[in-house]
């Protein structure tokens, strides 16, 4: 099962979220989302776990668990939505390099 992890403080590392949550069973992935640009993270991650009755009691647990003086927002995590492509840019244009 997938857990989403949200509203987290920017210090928090992959390691905090895998001892935290190994306290309520077995973690097998842990994901925090970091910025492209800036490296640094997006205040959210995902934590899988195997057993779905131990992530079930972790998101019981955790929601709401204050970590690095954030509330934890843990909910199960939802299929990641289509969202519509913005118009202008990424289109196939002819290429102007070999024009005569």
């Amino acid at each position: 099962m997938k857990l989403y992890v949200g509203n987290l403080s920017f210090e928090t590392t992959e390691n905090d979220l895998q001892d935290l949550f190994e306290q309520h069973g077995a973690v097998s992935e842990v994901r925090l989302m970091m910025d492209r640009m800036t490296g640094k993270s997006r205040g959210f991650a995902f934590i899988t776990m195997n057993d779905g009755a131990q992530a079930n009691a972790a998101m019981a647990a955790l929601n709401g668990h204050e970590l690095n003086n954030r509330a934890l927002a843990v909910n199960e995590a939802r299929p990641r939505e289509e969202r519509p492509r913005p118009f202008g840019g990424g289109g196939k244009r002819p290429f102007a390099g070999n024009r005569r």
